[in-house]
């Protein structure tokens, strides 16, 4: 990916603006309008592109045992933001992640609410979509929800497959793992899953 396509990339999130504060174009960085932080700071060393974004402190170290050209970050915080090094060896998807999750940790998106709200769903009950968005500070926001959890970065740590529809019903089989995943979770969780689908008058948390 180029400088262009990083930042391009990093415009593309929602309230969001390019800086160079530093009077030096090397410097070229991406912030949220909300709070004015940048999740995205792209300059060249060492002949090569590189750029910094922030990191979970809980993922730092996979990323950096991952690939060899992820490393803490370059002049911040390394707890809370690694360098990746853009010399073609972390997979263009891979890097758009670690730059999706920047915008969430800066931004505290909406996406980021959501997962939020999934982790306090306790185990032996199930929320609605519904609920979720609520929980999240958006009760219009349901089918965010969805697309949310379809994209879950964290399966073990934000339990998605505790989320069903208004009517109980669990999700399409392509969800969690294939057929029957959801409901094998539940149930392993002390949830009973009657063709398809979880009491709510029994289970709602």
């Amino acid at each position: 990916m180029t400088r262009e396509d990083l930042l391009k990339y990093g415009l593309s999130f929602e309230d969001t603006y390019q800086d160079a504060p530093f009077h030096d174009q090397n410097w070229q960085l991406v912030r949220y309008k909300g709070n004015d932080k940048a999740f995205l700071w792209t300059y060249e060393r060492n002949g090569f592109l590189n750029i910094n974004v922030k990191v979970d402190p809980i993922w730092k170290d996979l990323w950096r045992q991952t690939y060899k050209s992820v490393l803490p970050g370059y002049h911040l915080n390394k707890d809370h933001w690694n360098t990746i090094i853009i010399d073609g060896s972390v997979p263009d998807e891979e890097i758009k992640r670690m730059i999706a999750e920047s915008y969430d940790l800066i931004a505290y998106s909406p996406t980021r609410r959501i997962y939020e709200a999934v982790k306090k769903i306790p185990k032996g009950c199930v929320a609605t979509y519904g609920q979720v968005a609520e929980l999240a500070g958006d009760k219009k926001m349901a089918r965010a929800v969805g697309n949310a959890l379809h994209k879950n970065p964290d399966p073990d740590g934000i339990p998605c497959y505790r989320v069903v529809n208004s009517k109980g019903e669990l999700a399409g089989e392509f969800a969690f793992g294939g057929a029957g995943a959801q409901a094998r979770l539940l149930e392993a969780d002390g949830i009973e899953v009657i063709n398809g689908r979880v009491d709510l008058k029994k289970y709602e948390m």
